[in-house]
């Protein structure tokens, strides 16, 4: 894998010719990750799979490391798109817990766990590309904290942990449980474990002891 470089980005005037090959290169480059992993994610293999010259890699994005980062960008704005809308919807701990079971499965039968973990694993080859992808992450911790802060009781947070903290914790337990199934090939055990999470989260929520109090009438 190339190391990180300055990334050739597309002004305000880009042609679509032009847009359509970077996008064309993203696809090309998680579909790569995808199949070959980060060891076999080379400029040549990706642009053999977009039906391109090699040198556009460069010319588009300045690196391999930059189009990869590019193409977790992509995974990233895709899904958070997708589940935002569900998580905004959700009403307890209890929706959470299973909106969180959908989406593992979902990013296991998508692929999209395969890509971040290979962006992962081969990050220590590629100086400042760990730091690239944990910034990428940290998007998520957002995610998972906002969603903390509408669904549990204030309160309950007070005497527990900050949802800042939680949605730490929330985030790379779920990027242990992704990782772990996609080495193994099992994902019967996290499974299991969200299944009793799920259960005890339904009945702390059952007794009223995670959710907020419902908002009172004004007078």
């Amino acid at each position: 894998m190339a190391r990180s470089g300055s990334p050739s980005t597309p002004g305000p005037r880009v042609s679509k010719a032009s847009a359509d090959t970077r996008s064309t290169l993203i696809s090309a480059a998680i579909e790569t990750l995808k199949v070959d992993g980060s060891t076999g994610a080379s400029a040549r293999a990706i642009a053999r799979r977009a039906g391109c010259n090699q040198g556009l890699v460069f010319y588009h994005f300045g690196s391999v490391a930059n189009l990869l980062l590019a193409a977790l960008d992509a995974v990233s704005a895709d899904r958070l798109a997708q589940y935002g809308a569900a998580a905004a919807l959700a009403q307890s701990p209890s929706d959470l817990a299973n909106l969180a079971e959908v989406i593992f499965q979902e990013d296991l039968d998508a692929g999209h766990a395969t890509v971040l973990v290979e962006l992962i694993s081969g990050a220590s080859s590629m100086p400042g590309f760990g730091a690239e992808v944990a910034t990428r992450i940290e998007a998520w911790t957002r995610f998972a904290q906002s969603a903390i802060d509408r669904s549990i009781d204030p309160r309950v947070l007070a005497v527990t942990a900050p949802s800042s903290e939680l949605a730490y914790g929330v985030v790379a337990m779920y990027l242990g449980l992704e990782m772990l199934s996609h080495l193994n090939g099992d994902r019967s055990q996290a499974l299991s474990l969200f299944g009793r999470l799920n259960r005890l989260i339904t009945l702390a929520d059952a007794l009223g002891v995670l959710s907020p109090a419902p908002a009172k009438e004004p007078t």
